[in-house]
């Protein structure tokens, strides 16, 4: 019974971890206008998956790391109740952000799930030294060296692309714009009347507000349209991105499952995969918004310089089994990239690190209480 609560639990887990997260990897995607919001949380839900599955193969070292193992005595970590009361936390932690909005880490949500059930278990007995060494670290550095690299690559690109000529211009829409007129026509037996939509075409100039602009490269490069080549490489790296978010995140819930030696890693790993990709699918929007659109005005360039930063770290540190944060490597290089544009919302931003500081404590709380009401 305890198994099967536990199983549950992953997957409660898995599936607000991709409501929190899918989007991430394609958040650039959508709020430069790249593509729209059921093309980038498609993409990003195939990408993920790719991902998930491919950390059977790549990173399985973030297995253990995430088992509780080294942070409290093993005949704890082994045991589905410290188990299912890590996962019930982390899983509420991320919930409770998804409803608000907030894009927060699972990864934090996980470490302070373990301290929760940690501190219930053995009490001050816990490996404080492992949880310094082994998390705090890695996840305090991660954003700031995003930070660095959103803004150093970005301001490279923008260097190159003046080097070289290449300007961009603010478009205005001029179009066909469609207006629909009702016709009744009579039936030649005068029995019945029939409603058809008769389309008629007018060409219309529109006038948008400023928000509402677009910046686009005209110039070629090598004979194509540079806007094009930037739509394409843009849409690789979100992919990449999503991808390396599958690869970092999977493992660290599997462990949970791992961990009890009941279920195996493929079986475990697949179902998280699918939990993850329907809670992104059913989920995401609130955070999709947020990250689009509220922390700055996303361009094409800045989308793929933040996409490039992010898929880069993440994989990094996937393949050495290091426990870093897809979220806050992603939005630490938009906060980068928004620093050398001055288009950032600073309010948004300090609401946003806000919620990352407060994570870790309250999935504590929730663990511990987990921890406290589960049958022994």
């Amino acid at each position: 019974m305890l198994v099967g609560l536990l199983f549950l639990a992953v997957i409660f887990l898995a599936y607000f971890n991709g409501a929190n997260d899918n989007f991430k990897g394609v958040a650039t995607l959508y709020g430069s206008g790249t593509v729209s919001y059921k093309t980038a949380i498609t993409l990003a839900t195939l990408a993920t998956f790719a991902g998930s599955l491919s950390a059977l193969f790549l990173a399985q070292g973030l297995v253990d790391s995430f088992s509780g193992k080294g942070l409290v005595p093993e005949e704890i970590t082994a045991t589905p109740v410290f188990l299912t009361a890590v996962a019930l936390g982390a899983g509420s932690t991320v919930l409770l952000a998804t409803r608000l909005g907030f894009p927060i880490s699972t990864t934090h949500s996980l470490v302070g799930g373990l301290l929760g059930a940690g501190l219930m278990s053995v009490g001050w007995n816990v490996n404080f030294s492992t949880l310094g060494s082994a998390f705090f670290i890695p996840l305090l550095i991660s954003p700031f060296i995003a930070f660095i690299l959103g803004m150093s690559v970005y301001w490279l690109l923008t260097k190159t692309r003046i080097m070289l000529g290449i300007t961009k211009e603010t478009c205005i829409c001029v179009g066909e714009e469609k207006e629909y007129v009702p016709l009744r026509v009579i039936a030649l037996n005068q029995s019945a009347a029939t409603n058809i939509e008769h389309e008629t075409h007018k060409t219309s100039l529109t006038m948008a507000e400023e928000s509402k602009c677009v910046d686009i490269y005209t110039d070629k490069l090598w004979g194509v349209y540079v806007q094009k080549l930037l739509d394409i490489a843009h849409t690789i790296s979100a992919a990449a991105v999503s991808f390396a978010r599958g690869l970092n995140d999977t493992p660290k819930i599997a462990g949970l499952l791992v961990a009890v030696e009941v279920l195996n890693l493929q079986f475990s790993m697949t179902a998280i995969a699918l939990g993850m990709a329907i809670g992104g699918l059913l989920n995401a929007r609130k955070v999709a918004e947020t990250v689009s659109h509220k922390i700055t005005k996303i361009s094409h360039s800045q989308g793929f310089s933040a996409n490039l930063v992010t898929s880069f770290l993440v994989i990094v540190a996937s393949k050495f089994g290091v426990p870093v944060s897809t979220t806050h490597v992603s939005v630490g290089s938009i906060f980068g990239i928004s620093m050398v544009s001055s288009s950032h919302n600073a309010k948004m931003i300090t609401n946003i690190i806000l919620s990352w500081l407060i994570t870790l404590p309250v999935a504590a709380l929730f663990s511990a209480i987990a921890y406290f009401i589960i049958p022994m």
